[in-house]
């Protein structure tokens, strides 16, 4: 069966500080948003996917921030009669490296965790039932990057998702049990990078 797939993913990291860089005391605030759509030949309508997740954080030393980012995510699979909607949250930290005047290395480690719930759409992609199950998705993510700084206000990073695990646990509401699946797994894909811009005021 042929797919045509059709994903606009936009904006994963954009950071703001509010002095010179990484320096204590600056604030963070970020984050990251996606679209994705994608259609079955022979399908009624397209499966649509979003997410919206702005980001804070707060450096408590130099070159080291802590923070969390709090949003939502959509996914609708009209191939499948699925609909999922999300609350995520993703708490963080994050320490940088000087490497040159210009450039900073950074490695991240983050709990991403997304609460929410399944219901039926039918051909058209309308919600043909109530709830019938709830999902948990619960990880760790450790990720490197770097970042590039052409002025004092505005730096350009670059990173790959890195080593990661997760726990998703489904639960049916009617009988109670839950299927859960674990997944571990490094991805540093270099032709695959997130891209992210910051600024610093």
């Amino acid at each position: 069966m042929k797919r045509l797939l059709l994903s606009i993913v936009a904006l994963v990291a954009f950071t703001f500080s509010t002095q010179a860089q990484t320096e204590k005391g600056n604030v963070l605030l970020g984050g990251k948003v996606g679209f994705g759509s994608s259609k079955t030949d022979g399908a009624n309508k397209a499966d649509v996917n979003y997410n919206l997740v702005p980001t804070v954080g707060y450096f408590v030393g130099d070159n080291f921030a802590v923070g969390t980012g709090v949003g939502y995510n959509y996914n609708k699979e009209v191939s499948h009669k699925n609909l999922n909607k999300a609350f995520e949250v993703s708490p963080f930290g994050r320490y940088y490296v000087d490497v040159a005047d210009q450039f900073k290395f950074f490695g991240q480690l983050s709990v991403p965790m997304a609460f929410g719930s399944n219901t039926l759409v039918d051909n058209d992609g309308k919600k043909a039932d109530s709830k019938y199950a709830s999902t948990t998705s619960i990880g760790v993510n450790l990720a490197p990057g770097f970042a590039y700084y052409p002025t004092k206000k505005v730096g350009i990073e670059v990173s790959v998702n890195g080593l990661g695990y997760n726990n998703y646990a489904v639960k049916d509401e009617a009988t109670g049990a839950k299927v859960k699946t674990n997944s571990f797994g490094l991805d540093a894909n270099a032709f695959a990078p997130k891209l992210g811009v910051i600024f610093h005021f």
